[in-house]
């Protein structure tokens, strides 16, 4: 059983409260066909779920196989530095037919950022160190491929379609619930 190497924090991209009674990780590439299947799904779950769970992305970019991905982390970590990650990540999954370094661009204006910041963001060596990091995180924590899900620390390697992942999850929700554990 793979466990997550490196704990969730409040430098991890995330969405839904810290105190949520489950912690779902996504080791994700935006160019991944599977994972751009999983993002509609993610969001059903986020609002199945509620309050119950917080969301967090960590970029794992498969450049062997997919030659836009690293560009496409990039712009959403450049986006990040001016507070538009959420907004960036759901473009990318929404329009990943076309990552292409020009459509990345088009991108960043479509959500209001600024050319040049976002272009000197992009290229700002901390956006590759943070991409890197979350890379060999995921490395270190057993991720072979995308997405890559962890629930509460613990790789998730079932099915994840909506209707099975939202019973593995409500189960978990229940569960720490039921053993009257206090939500972190």
């Amino acid at each position: 059983m793979n466990r997550l190497k490196i704990p969730v924090s409040r430098a991890d991209h995330a969405q839904g409260r810290d105190d949520a009674r489950v912690v779902l990780v996504e080791y994700g590439d935006y160019q991944c066909p599977y994972c751009g299947a999983a993002a509609p799904i993610v969001k059903r779950l986020q609002a199945a779920l509620g309050a119950d769970l917080k969301f967090v992305f960590r970029n794992f970019p498969l450049t062997e196989a997919h030659p836009d991905a690293l560009n496409a982390a990039k712009a959403a970590e450049a986006a990040a530095a001016r507070g538009k990650f959420w907004q960036m990540h759901d473009m990318l999954y929404e329009n990943q037919i076309d990552l292409s370094t020009s459509a990345l661009i088009g991108y960043a204006g479509q959500l209001g950022l600024d050319g040049d910041e976002f272009e000197r963001d992009v290229g700002d060596p901390r956006t590759f160190e943070r991409i890197e990091k979350d890379f060999e995180g995921g490395v270190r924590s057993g991720v072979n491929g995308t997405p890559g899900f962890f629930v509460d620390g613990v790789r998730y390697d079932g099915d994840w379609g909506y209707d099975t992942f939202v019973r593995v999850l409500m189960q978990r929700a229940r569960s720490v619930r039921a053993q009257g554990f206090e939500p972190r």
